[in-house]
Formats: structure tokens, sequence, C-alpha cells
């Protein structure tokens, strides 16, 4: 099915950019990356949404 490259073995001597491996290995574990990533997006937006609710002016007398 899905054939196991190692990432240390480049062919034409030169060293694979980290996009590359990046690419590889996201495709490698699909499930697990977008997993993470979807994860990383929802613990960011919160974040964000948290620091917004927190830095509201209070207006006074409403």
């Amino acid at each position: 099915m899905i054939e196991q490259q190692t990432p240390a073995s480049p062919q034409t001597g030169e060293n694979p950019s980290f996009v590359k491996l990046a690419m590889r290995n996201m495709v490698r574990k699909g499930r697990q990356s977008l997993l993470h990533f979807g994860l990383t997006a929802v613990g960011l937006l919160g974040f964000l949404v948290l620091i917004a609710s927190l830095g509201r002016p209070q207006i006074p007398g409403g």
C-alpha cells in the first residue's frame, strides 16, 4: 500500500527541504496530522476569543 521511505536518504546527494519532509510525514500520518492541526486551530481560536473577551472595554451604565 504505502511505501515507507526514510527522509534521511536523499537520492541526489543534497539534503531534502523541511517542506518536503513535512509534506511526506503529513501524507504518511494523514489522520493524526489533521487531528493535531484541528486541535491547534481550536485552541488558538479559543485563546483569541478569551483574550478578546478579557480586553473588552467596560461601558459604565450599560
